[in-house]
């Protein structure tokens, strides 16, 4: 055999060999992250029995996200299945059989809904924590609240299922877990009045950090398929949509109820049937917050 093709081999072995060997420590460092432990000091909050409550929690459990991957009845459903081996099937919440939150207390509800973390203290892959870290004692007790007035309904545990290059890149940090996105150090965040206002405004912008950044400067989605788009920059600067195609607020609320920009095309990825049901007085402030962050 020829000497340049023995080294050809050699050169291509010995890279497969360090695929092979990122691959599985990638895995490896995968699983370890998955069932790590994640201190978090929570005391829980005050689940409100009330009418009024119960439906404020209504209107939260369908406008931030919560009936998108739950369901409307909160018994669970697949929510993603890309057909290339990423699969979410989310749990069910209901008091009903197959429950992952029947035996819960308000402690684990906090520990969550608002830190992404199991009641075991081991961090849950999927869920928009990071949107929900700001949530008031009050608006989480409301939640709360009527996710336990759901009817019981069957249905079974979350289900996960990550594609192998994907778990490598989780392995690796470059796919983060809501976990390790927050502050769990911080209060929680103080009662905001319900008005068409920037700090209402700001309360509910909220929603939207998962996807557009703490900032809301947009990239990358953390944590999304490679596949997706890169979330819009809501912020003022080169490239804002909030300049360039909302600077009225009839806009921006008819887009978020419409799911569409003004010309008539889809936007892709964005939760519209969470958004659709956002109220007019969280639409404007959310607007309002936009155009009054500094730059806007």
């Amino acid at each position: 055999m020829k000497l340049w093709i023995r080294r050809s081999l050699i050169t291509v072995a010995a890279l497969v060999g360090l695929v092979a060997a990122a691959v599985f420590a990638g895995t490896q460092l995968a699983e370890r992250k998955m069932n790590r432990k994640v201190e978090v000091a929570v005391q829980g909050v005050a689940v409100p029995a009330d009418p009024a409550a119960i439906e404020r929690g209504r209107y939260l459990f369908a406008s931030r996200g919560c009936s998108g991957c739950h369901g409307a009845n909160g018994a669970g459903h697949t929510f993603i299945d890309d057909g290339q081996g990423m699969k979410a099937h989310s749990p069910n919440i209901t008091r009903g059989a197959g429950s992952t939150t029947l035996a819960y207390q308000p402690a684990d509800w906090d520990r969550t809904v608002r830190h992404g973390v199991k009641p075991d203290g081991r961090p849950v892959f999927i869920m928009p924590s990071v949107d929900y870290n700001r949530l008031t004692n009050a608006d989480l007790g409301a939640l709360v609240a009527y996710v336990q007035s759901l009817p019981p309904a069957a249905g079974q545990g979350a289900q996960f299922q990550l594609p192998l290059p994907l778990r490598v890149m989780y392995g690796f940090g470059a796919i983060p877990d809501a976990a390790s996105l927050i502050d769990h150090t911080l209060p929680p965040q103080q009662p905001v009045a319900e008005g068409l206002t920037v700090e209402h405004g700001r309360y509910v912008a909220n929603l939207c950090i998962g996807c557009h950044g703490a900032k809301l400067e947009g990239g990358k989605v953390p944590g999304g398929p490679p596949d997706w788009p890169a979330a819009a920059r809501l912020a003022p600067g080169a490239g804002s949509v909030i300049a360039t195609r909302y600077a009225d607020a009839e806009a921006f609320v008819k887009m978020l109820k419409a799911g569409k920009r003004a010309d008539g095309s889809a936007i892709a990825v964005m939760p519209f049937e969470t958004l659709s049901a956002l109220s007019d007085i969280d639409a404007r402030a959310l607007h309002l917050f936009l155009k009054s962050m500094p730059g806007g």
